[in-house]
């Protein structure tokens, strides 16, 4: 009987992981169209820099595709990320000088460089735009821009969003923690867990 139990339990639970790897897939797949030429500000969210100063090959696409965006409709840019363990510098400053190395002057980017992760990204960069500059365009890896667009809208942005690639050797780390990190979010809504 609690063998049987823990196998219903097990089942069930795994049928709601893949539910929600899904839902995130689904998701990913369905956000609507942005319309840059509509939006005030870029906002790029931060991914790991390397030991050795150099950006991951994630942060690199979320750059490359806020530039593809700048160069057609240039705007403000917001750069979001602090400094993690290993990073020599922070995400933002990272970001900030790949940007000026390719062409986009230095006073159109605004360092955001003091979050640790995508809701305070969001809430800082609200802080640093100017009153009024709400239509936000969100860059950030493809399976994270849905819940990165929920969490835009919690900070006051009425934003859109474009999604760089992903390699698809890391689709199921990045989709599976996606997942968790969606029930994080609801979570937090609800009230049962601190934002």
């Amino acid at each position: 009987m609690i063998l049987r139990l823990a196998l219903g339990l097990l089942a069930a639970g795994l049928l709601a992981w893949v539910g929600l790897v899904i839902f995130v897939t689904v998701k990913e797949y369905t956000v609507p169209q942005a319309a840059p030429e509509d939006t005030q500000a870029i906002i790029v969210l931060g991914a790991q820099v390397k030991e050795d100063g150099t950006l991951s090959v994630q942060l690199q696409w979320r750059l490359d595709k806020a530039l593809e965006v700048y160069r057609a409709h240039p705007q403000r840019i917001v750069v979001c990320g602090a400094q993690g363990k290993k990073e020599p510098v922070t995400e933002a400053r990272a970001m900030y000088d790949y940007l000026v190395e390719n062409g986009v002057p230095a006073e159109e980017i605004v360092m955001e460089d003091t979050s640790f992760n995508t809701r305070q990204n969001l809430n800082n960069a609200r802080a640093l735009l100017p009153e009024g500059c709400e239509r936000v365009l969100i860059v950030t890896s493809r399976y994270h821009l849905p819940r990165a667009m929920a969490l835009a809208k919690d900070a006051g942005f009425d934003p859109s969003g474009v999604g760089s690639p992903i390699k698809l050797i890391y689709w199921p780390k990045n989709h599976f923690r996606e997942a968790l990190a969606w029930v994080k979010y609801w979570l937090q809504g609800w009230g049962i867990l601190p934002m």
